[in-house]
Parts: C-alpha cells; structure tokens; sequence
C-alpha cells in the first residue's frame, strides 16, 4: 500500500530520476537513508521498473513522428505472435498497443523522413502476411510531452 510520502517519492521521481537519497530526503522531509530505503522497497515492489534517459528525437535526426493502425487480415495466434516478433524487431516503432474497436494495434513510430517511413509501411509492415491494411497519420505538433503518472 502506497502512502502520501511514497505518492510525492515516485512524483518527484518521475520528475527527475537523477535525485539523489539527500535531495529526496529534503523534499519528503526524511532523513537520506529513510528516502533511500523507501526508493529501494518501492523499486523492489515493482513500482519503479526502470529509470531511463528522454531524448531529443530532432537532435537524433528523427523528424518525422507518426501512429500507425493495423488492422490484421486473419486473428489466429500465430498471425498475432508473427507481427508481435516483426514490431519487436522495429527500432522505429518505439511503443505499441493492442486495441479494441477497429484497429487491432496501434503503433507509435519515429522515422529520419516520410521516405523513411514510406518504407516502413510499404516494405515492412504491409507486406507482413497477417495485415489486411495500415492507416497512418503523421504528427505535426506535441502539445504535452509524455507526462508523469498521477500518484
């Protein structure tokens, strides 16, 4: 069971990962061991899975940023488990879903240019033999930036 001080720990967290035991011990008013030990129970509990660095895709030279719906032709379970491996593969495809409604998976993809994401849809994703059909649509601008989970 969390508890209002480790709600405002993973806040802060999410915030900024680099925060060392000291400095989370004086934004929860802990001492630094006690700020360490609840960090350490929170990560051993599976709260925190994983601390990671955010990139500047312009500045790696990704320009072009875009969803893609696929829609799968046939459902069985090596159908599914054959494109699950394919986007795994896929460096451009950062995230992807499951979805109900029309689409069977949504894909968050980044791409150097359309020509290179031309290629993705038309040479990788299409031709996979369980896709019936892709809709894509191209991102012109982020309004709010991947945001912390509410605590």
């Amino acid at each position: 069971m969390l508890d209002d001080t480790d709600c405002r720990l993973l806040a802060a967290l999410q915030k900024n990962a680099h925060l060392t035991a000291h400095q989370l011990g004086e934004l929860l008013h802990l001492s630094p061991s006690q700020a360490g030990r609840r960090r350490q129970r929170l990560e051993s509990e599976g709260y925190i899975t994983g601390y990671a660095a955010r990139l500047d895709p312009g500045r790696l030279g990704l320009q072009v940023q875009g969803f893609v719906q696929v829609h799968l032709g046939t459902h069985g379970p090596d159908q599914s488990a054959g494109f699950a491996r394919m986007v795994d593969t896929r460096p451009e495809i950062i995230s992807a879903w499951t979805m109900t409604g029309e689409a069977d998976y949504l894909l968050h993809v980044y791409c150097a240019d359309l020509g290179a994401l031309n290629s993705l849809l038309h040479e990788v994703i299409l031709p996979h033999p369980a896709v019936a059909r892709v809709q894509s649509q191209i991102v012109m601008d982020q309004l709010k930036r991947d945001a912390p989970l509410p605590t």
